[in-house]
Parts: C-alpha cells; sequence; structure tokens
C-alpha cells in the first residue's frame, strides 16, 4: 500500500513561514489527489488544503486561504504546503493523506507520522 512521510514542521515566531513536504512511497493511485489536514491538542483533525492529481483544482480552508499554497511533483510523488503568515491557532500536528479525490479524502486510511507545527506568540 502507499507509506506516508511528512516533514518540514518547526518552532516559527508569529508571522514566519514554513514549507512542509508528504513524500509517497509504494503503490499510490494512477490518478491521486493529495491534501494536508491539521490536528491540535483536544481537537479533531482538520482539512487544510487539497490539490487534484493534475494540480488543476485546489481547496482551501478558509482559516487559512490567502495565507498558504498547496502544490506537488508528480514526478517525485510529493506534495507541499507553503504557509506564510502563520498564527499560533496554526499550531498543530500537520498531516497528509492521499485518495482518488479530494472529496473522499478525509475518510482514506494512508495518514502518515505528521510534523509537528508550533508558532509563537
Amino acid at each position: 500500500q502507499v507509506q506516508l512521510v511528512e516533514s518540514g514542521g518547526g518552532l516559527v515566531q508569529a508571522g514566519g513561514s514554513l514549507r512542509l513536504s508528504c513524500a509517497a512511497s509504494g503503490r499510490t493511485f494512477s490518478n491521486y489527489a493529495m491534501g494536508w489536514f491539521r490536528q491540535a491538542p483536544g481537537k479533531e483533525r482538520e482539512f487544510v488544503a487539497g490539490i487534484s492529481w493534475s494540480s488543476i483544482s485546489t481547496y482551501y480552508a478558509d482559516s487559512v486561504k490567502g495565507r498558504v499554497t498547496i502544490s506537488r511533483d508528480n514526478a517525485k510523488n510529493t506534495v507541499y504546503l507553503q504557509m506564510n503568515s502563520l498564527k499560533p491557532e496554526d499550531t498543530a500536528v500537520y498531516y497528509c493523506n492521499t485518495a482518488d479525490s479530494i472529496a473522499t479524502m478525509s475518510s482514506s486510511p494512508y495518514w502518515g507520522q505528521g510534523t509537528q507545527v508550533t508558532v509563537s506568540s
């Protein structure tokens, strides 16, 4: 099956930037969408951004719209999340996932270990 490994998280001050990466290996889908989710302590996992296989379609949560950009490199089976103007409320463990469509990604079982993003005031 598919294995996903997230990286790029860290500790930054409010207003700073990070670029997260998610590398996929194993038997990936032929035309798979990829996306990012996050989970803060005591809260449920929430959708952050998604991108179709062709990169034609992208979707962003209202909470991050205008501050983040999702992109992908299919030759490397990697998806990125460029995060700018970070806020303390962005603090969470960030996970990537993959599925046949963005709409079904939240229930897809291919979650990686996650990467911690901490934004200080």
